[in-house]
C-alpha cells in the first residue's frame, strides 16, 4: 500500500520510490487543472491580468481579440491563451535543461503539456462564475495558489516564471512564493496600459483612470492571494519535527523507525539525575506528515515511553531540502 512517507522521503527503496516518481507526475499532471479551471472560469471572463507568464499570455488574449476571426473563430480572433503558453515555456524549457537540471527539464515538459491541453480543452466562459470581481480575485488566485503550490511541491511546473521562481531556489534558500512575487510586479503594471473590457466602461461615473487603477488592483489582490498559497502549500509539505524519545526499548524502536519510517536515527547517552542511572535518548528527523508513524511505533513497542517533539522550521542535508549557497 502507498504511504504519503514514499512520496516525502526520497531516500527508500526501489518499489518505493518508483511509487513515488508515479505519485508526483499523476500530482503534476492533475494538481494543475484547477490552475487552468480558475483562468478559464474567472481570470479571462473577468479581463484580469495576474502576474507571470499567465498574465502575459491573458494580456496577448486581450490585446489580440478580434484580429484574427478566421485563424481562431473560437476564442473572438484572439490568439488563445494555450497556444502563447505553449511557445513561451518552449523557450523556457532550454533554460531549466541547463540550470536546474534534465530531470527538472522533463518535468517542466509534462506540466507545461497538461496545462496547455487543460487551457484547450477548459471552455472560456462568457461569465465568470465568480460574478464579483474581487471576490473572483482573491478566491481564483487562492485556488490557484493551491494548485501550484501542489504542483511545486511534487518537483513540477506549469512553466513560465514557476521555472524563473524554481532556478533561483535551486541556488538560494528563497521563498518561492517571494520569488514568483517579485516577477509578477512588472506584468500586473502592465494592465494599466491595457484596453479596458466592456464591464468596466460600463460603470458610471468613473473616470478612465480610475478604471485602470481598479484593474490593476484585482491583479495585486489575486497575486497576493495565490503567493499566500503557495507558501502555505510549501511549508506544509516542507515542515519536519524533531522526536527525542526516552525509552528502555530503544533498540526496537530505533530499528523499526529505520526499517519502516525509512529516517536515520541517532541514539544519545545520557544519564538520569534523579535515579542517577545510565538512559538512552532517540533522537529523529522526520517530515511532519511521518510524524503520525513514528507516534505509532512507539506506541506499539513502549507505551511508558517519554516522547517530545518540536516543529522544525527547515531540515537541510540527507533525505531533506538541498542545503542551498545564500
Amino acid at each position: 500500500m502507498f504511504r504519503y512517507s514514499e512520496f516525502v522521503n526520497p531516500h527508500v527503496g526501489p518499489r518505493e520510490s518508483r511509487t513515488r516518481i508515479v505519485f508526483e507526475y499523476l500530482a503534476i499532471i492533475f494538481g494543475i487543472f484547477p490552475m487552468a479551471l480558475m483562468v478559464n472560469w474567472v481570470l479571462l471572463p473577468h479581463a484580469f491580468v495576474g502576474g507571470g507568464l499567465t498574465g502575459i499570455c491573458s494580456a496577448i488574449y486581450y490585446l489580440t481579440g478580434g484580429l484574427m476571426p478566421s485563424v481562431f473563430p473560437e476564442y473572438g480572433g484572439a490568439i488563445p491563451v494555450w497556444l502563447t503558453t505553449f511557445v513561451f515555456n518552449a523557450i523556457l524549457l532550454t533554460i531549466a535543461g541547463l540550470t536546474v537540471g534534465w530531470r527538472f527539464c522533463i518535468r517542466t515538459m509534462v506540466g507545461v503539456s497538461a496545462i496547455t491541453v487543460w487551457y484547450s480543452v477548459i471552455p472560456i466562459l462568457p461569465e465568470p462564475i465568480i460574478e464579483d470581481p474581487w471576490l473572483g480575485a482573491l478566491m481564483g488566485g487562492f485556488v490557484f495558489g493551491l494548485s501550484l503550490g501542489c504542483v511545486l511541491a511534487a518537483n513540477g511546473s506549469s512553466g513560465g516564471t514557476d521555472i524563473v521562481a524554481m532556478i533561483v531556489n535551486h541556488y538560494h534558500n528563497i521563498s518561492l512564493g517571494n520569488i514568483m512575487l517579485a516577477c509578477d510586479v512588472l506584468v500586473i503594471a502592465s494592465a494599466f496600459f491595457l484596453p479596458l473590457p466592456d464591464s468596466m466602461l460600463a460603470e458610471e461615473g468613473k473616470t478612465q483612470t480610475y478604471l485602470h487603477i481598479k484593474r490593476v488592483l484585482y491583479g495585486v489582490a489575486m497575486t497576493i492571494s495565490y503567493t499566500v498559497a503557495v507558501d502555505w502549500v510549501m511549508d506544509r509539505f516542507h515542515r519536519s519535527v524533531h522526536f527525542l524519545i526516552y525509552s528502555t526499548k530503544y533498540d526496537q524502536i530505533a530499528t523499526a523507525i529505520n526499517t519502516t519510517v525509512h529516517r536515520g536515527v541517532t541514539v544519545l547517552d545520557g544519564t538520569g539525575w534523579y535515579s542517577k542511572q545510565p538512559v538512552k535518548v532517540i533522537s529523529v528527523l522526520v517530515r511532519k506528515p511521518e510524524s503520525s508513524l513514528v507516534f505509532r511505533i512507539v506506541n506499539e513497542i513502549d507505551p511508558d515511553a517519554l516522547v517530545s517533539i518540536v516543529d522544525v522550521r527547515g531540515v537541510f542535508g540527507a533525505g531533506f531540502d538541498k542545503i542551498k549557497g545564500k
